[in-house]
């Protein structure tokens, strides 16, 4: 299996809370707590391990929380080099209610990142894109990083040989677009942004694929959310659903939707096998507790239900 690296700029500790009822103004008690490594790359890392991948974690970690995050990454089988920082890594929270079903997110901003530590981070992609088949960039940038800065981190990923995968929002995806990475994987909203028009029916965002692909994107997938996604490779169109379940945490899906589109891309696998793994990869995170966590014998139950057609 050929190497994974996942690159988080805004690495964090994820915290989810499991409560009966979360009303605003009011003490409420926690029946479960779940702490773990996050931030959207980490949790792509996680999933690619637990499919089987090969896979290094890198990116920015900074002071306690930055060594909590690498020792637990370390005690779970995930190989990592990150580049140390000054300030703390951020807290993430997610409050779960579990009676009305809910998912209320807190994201600290993260510690600010300087000059020196994005020169570093340059360096030590070269380093890592040398030896890797991909490099999947993923989540917010840190305060003190241009919005270019993902698109220079494809650039020289490339450059080293690698595919770049790219999931991000806002102006780092407008920017990291650009750099014509190999995947992207925006919702509608962020297509919008990216086209600089509306998406009115279903049928509209086939157009923006095909646009996305003709500036040099190599697969594009737009995410509907439950209703899976269209996806575009190889100058065709796809339109694939997503098995129905009951979600009990639907945060993360994304990321292990990219994890599964990567672990079976690194092995060589043909996009119909990839986006099945990966559309199976998403949904099945959404039945575990834990955000960026998937079941071995769910993916491959799951796998067979998903539907991938061929769009006229």
């Amino acid at each position: 299996m050929a190497l994974i690296t996942t690159v988080t700029l805004n690495a964090a500790i994820d915290k989810t809370y499991y409560m009966e009822k979360f009303p605003l103004g009011k003490v409420s008690r926690v029946s479960t707590m779940i702490s773990v490594p996050g931030g959207k790359g980490i949790n792509v890392a996680r999933v690619a391990h637990q499919l089987g991948g090969e896979v290094l974690a890198s990116g920015f970690v900074g002071g306690s929380n930055g060594a909590y995050i690498v020792k637990e990454l370390d005690k779970s089988g995930i190989s990592s080099d990150f580049v140390e920082v000054e300030g703390e890594s951020r807290l993430c929270l997610n409050m779960i209610d579990q009676s009305e079903s809910t998912s209320t997110e807190l994201l600290e901003p993260g510690p600010l990142i300087t000059e020196e530590q994005i020169a570093e981070m340059k360096a030590k992609i070269g380093l890592l894109a040398a030896k890797s088949a991909i490099v999947a960039f993923s989540g917010s940038l840190p305060k003190g990083a241009p919005a270019s800065l993902y698109a220079e981190l494809i650039g020289i990923a490339k450059a080293a040989g690698a595919q770049a995968f790219l999931d991000t929002s806002g102006d780092a995806l407008l920017e990291g677009v650009r750099a014509q990475p190999y995947f992207i994987k925006p919702n509608e909203d962020e297509v919008e942004k990216l086209i600089g028009r509306r998406l009115e029916q279903e049928s509209d965002v086939y157009g923006a694929i095909r646009q996305l692909m003709e500036q040099g994107i190599g697969c594009v997938v737009v995410s509907l959310g439950a209703g899976g996604s269209v996806a575009g490779y190889g100058g065709r169109l796809y339109r694939v659903r997503a098995p129905r379940i009951e979600a009990v945490n639907p945060v993360g899906s994304g990321d292990s939707f990219v994890a599964g589109m990567a672990v079976a891309t690194a092995a060589g696998r043909t996009f119909d096998q990839a986006i099945r793994l990966a559309t199976a990869c998403g949904t099945a995170n959404a039945l575990n507790v834990q955000a960026g966590d998937v079941r071995q014998d769910d993916v491959e139950r799951l796998l067979e239900q998903v539907q991938v057609d061929l769009i006229p």
